[in-house]
């Protein structure tokens, strides 16, 4: 297995590793090892199954099925993120972490680029260590012991930007969009005991105690700092690339930038842990 970085602030290709197969236990902690160093990892080339997918991901712990939409049928573990020329919207075309509205948001996400088009459909991925380090000592004081209250209502609620007709993602389980759940602003990574920053702009509403106006401000300096471009890799997926990324320590953006094309992703996802 080779590890070559590929982005100045993060990222790795991983080679020299068949997905397919199932994976010895010293490849598996390679492979996570890389994940928590790099934030992003991707291997090229891969050819997978659902189940294949399914077993892989399996290797780093249970996993998730999204409470608010459609699974590939018969696969209720693996989303189907697919945009059809016709689309105009995409699925995640917003700065986000993944799935934070839980109390226990994902450790990861594996994404098999199935379909790709022939240009764009790009995905920005920042780094949140770098964004946390490169903060004033006094932001980092106010920061530290802050918590942010999270919901999936602005996403997946009634009114919300996947519950128009228009979008393609299927929205289900509206009602349960409003319920919310409380994280640490300033998350420590529980493999390397790095703090970072745990806010985004998709699924943050406020601060604990605070009204959203007050909390306004502050969040929306920290959702522009967050995804600067000192902090940001842009992934430019080729068909059949496989990709994993670590979701406590990371934020994405799927472009939107490839109208008239098909694009055809497959996502997996390890559950988490309570974030501290």
């Amino acid at each position: 297995m080779q590890i070559t970085p590929i982005g100045s602030i993060m990222a790795a290709r991983i080679e020299g590793v068949d997905l397919s197969q199932t994976q010895d236990n010293e490849t598996t902690v390679a492979i996570q090892q890389a994940l928590v160093d790099h934030g992003f990892i991707v291997f090229p080339n891969q050819h997978i199954s659902p189940e294949q997918q399914i077993a892989f991901g399996l290797q780093f712990g249970s996993l998730n099925v999204h409470p608010h939409m459609e699974s590939l049928e018969g696969y209720p573990e693996v989303l189907n993120i697919t945009k059809e020329p016709s689309d105009k919207a995409n699925f995640g075309g917003g700065w986000h972490t993944d799935l934070t509205f839980l109390e226990e948001p994902p450790l990861g996400s594996i994404l098999y680029a199935r379909e790709v088009p022939p240009l764009g459909g790009d995905t920005l991925y920042a780094n949140m260590f770098a964004a946390y380090e490169a903060l004033s000592d006094g932001m980092k004081r106010l920061l530290d012991g802050l918590v942010a209250v999270h919901s999936a209502s602005k996403i997946y609620a009634e009114g919300g930007v996947y519950s128009k007709d228009a979008h393609p993602a299927k929205n289900r389980e509206v009602a349960a969009a409003n319920a919310t759940c409380e994280h640490p602003v300033v998350r420590t990574h529980p493999e390397n005991g790095r703090k970072l920053l745990f806010v985004n702009p998709s699924f943050t509403i406020r601060f604990k105690d605070m009204r959203r106006s007050e909390s306004e401000p502050l969040l929306k300096y920290l959702f522009a700092h967050a995804n600067s471009p000192e902090f940001v890799y842009r992934h430019q997926w080729q068909i059949n690339d496989i990709a994993m990324w670590d979701n406590r320590s990371t934020q994405h953006y799927a472009l939107n930038n490839y109208q008239g094309h098909r694009r055809e992703m497959h996502r997996v996802t390890v559950n988490g842990n309570k974030p501290f």
